[in-house]
């Protein structure tokens, strides 16, 4: 069955939407602790809905470009790729989704990039809240750890996120990402603030979003103090 504009509209910030997607997203990181340089994450995603034993699924696949301050100058290439695999629950409310499930993370850093070295695996758990019509939020929480390669990996990464819809497509909206290294214990706590746009033309949703964002807690060399999330999302819907 199609989804009205209201419904695909409140669907556009829905990591676990039954729904084809593509998601670019860009982290400039101005200020880092300890640290006079600057740093850039440019991310690629693609999430797939699939029907395999006996249930619903969201296959999604990331892969990050990074730009890193480090001892001998810049370094630029691809981060480490992960992909995981959430399975749909049936929550009784198709505007309430639940789903979790395993998590790969691959070694596909290239250069010099210092991350990225170990084959990880994990679990993601995700849920998104859309049965009001005027606030969406949510959680997206991972963890995963090294099984092979070199060095140790273990990480937890956890989004809460929070879109407050103001009209016509425009939402405020926060959703800074987590991130808790196990291995070495830093982590960096930021907090957004920001604004976007979501426009249904046809089968697709066009969603644009930009978000700044200030880590109010952290701990290690090189935590971004202050970064700036751009984003476009692209949702193929029925």
């Amino acid at each position: 069955m199609a989804q009205t504009d209201e419904e695909a509209l409140k669907q556009a910030n829905n990591p676990l939407a039954k729904i084809t997607a593509v998601n670019i997203q860009n982290y400039f990181q101005s200020d880092l602790a300890g640290s006079d340089g600057t740093a850039n994450t440019f991310w690629v995603r693609y999430a797939k809905p699939v029907t395999a034993f006996g249930g619903n699924w969201l296959i999604r696949a990331s892969l990050p470009v990074l730009r890193l301050p480090t001892a001998t100058g810049n370094e630029s290439g691809l981060g480490p790729a992960n992909i995981f695999a959430a399975y749909l629950f049936d929550t009784g409310n198709p505007s309430l989704t639940f789903g979790a499930g395993p998590l790969l993370a691959l070694p596909t850093s290239t250069g010099d990039i210092p991350i990225g070295d170990t084959w990880d695996l994990g679990a993601a758990a995700l849920i998104f809240d859309a049965r009001s019509s005027l606030f969406q939020y949510g959680a997206l929480v991972t963890y995963q750890t090294d099984v092979a390669g070199s060095g140790d990996s273990e990480l937890m990464v956890a989004q809460p996120f929070g879109i407050f819809q103001l009209g016509a497509g425009w939402y405020l909206r926060s959703t800074g990402v987590w991130t808790f290294n196990l291995d070495t214990n830093d982590y960096a706590v930021p907090v957004g603030f920001g604004f976007g746009r979501a426009i249904k033309s046809g089968n697709k949703v066009f969603n644009y979003y930009l978000e700044p964002q200030a880590t109010i807690l952290s701990d290690g060399a090189g935590q971004p103090d202050f970064q700036l999330l751009a984003g476009f999302n692209i949702q193929f819907v029925n």
